[in-house]
């Protein structure tokens, strides 16, 4: 716990940097395409250091995770051999790959767009999408509703609350952490055993 306090406080002091926008922007490109930790962390932390500024970061986390889920997309349609199916099996997706292609051809745009919205790790929804060459238009329009919804909502709270939201944070980190990892590794068992 007290390495992940730290590494939180070291978050924080990333909002008063001028390095805080394009860390943002990198973290939600890499976390829609491979990499584990999603943006939220740091869009939230921004947030809270400044609400007023919420939006914006939203906006640019929606920005870079839309672009990473089109580099997915790219890895699934182009790479998917090389380093589509590394990236599925590390994150144990590999047996539910054609559950997900039945996904995509039953509910199209959903699929995506739920796939964005929630804990189920998006990077999985977009290697797939480029594999079963989902229409490229449907996949970014529900890129965009699903992330955008996901990250202005998160911002929404933080706006409209502010430093309670801060306070409230700051008192029941260690929960918080608990929860939001449970919620990622819970999204990572839906791929593998539910869909």
């Amino acid at each position: 716990m007290k390495y992940i306090r730290k590494l939180y406080d070291w978050v924080l002091q990333w909002a008063d940097t001028p390095y805080s926008v394009p860390a943002l922007f990198i973290l939600a490109f890499t976390e829609s395409s491979f990499f584990p930790i999603p943006p939220d962390v740091l869009l939230i932390t921004l947030s809270l250091s400044f609400p007023k500024r919420a939006f914006k970061y939203a906006t640019v986390c929606t920005i870079g995770s839309v672009i990473g889920g089109m580099f997915g997309y790219f890895i699934g349609y182009e790479l998917m051999e090389i380093i589509g199916m590394p990236i599925l099996n590390f994150y144990g997706a590999m047996d539910k790959y054609e559950h997900i292609q039945v996904l995509y051809m039953k509910y199209d745009a959903w699929a995506i767009g739920i796939a964005g919205f929630t804990p189920i790790p998006y990077k999985v929804f977009t290697i797939a999408a480029g594999a079963f060459k989902i229409d490229f238009l449907v996949f970014v329009l529900a890129s965009i509703a699903g992330r955008a919804g996901r990250f202005f909502l998160v911002s929404a709270i933080i706006y409209i609350f502010g430093s309670p939201i801060k306070n409230f944070i700051d008192k029941y980190f260690n929960l918080l952490t608990f929860a939001f990892f449970a919620l990622l590794i819970l999204g990572f068992l839906v791929i593998k055993y539910v869909l």
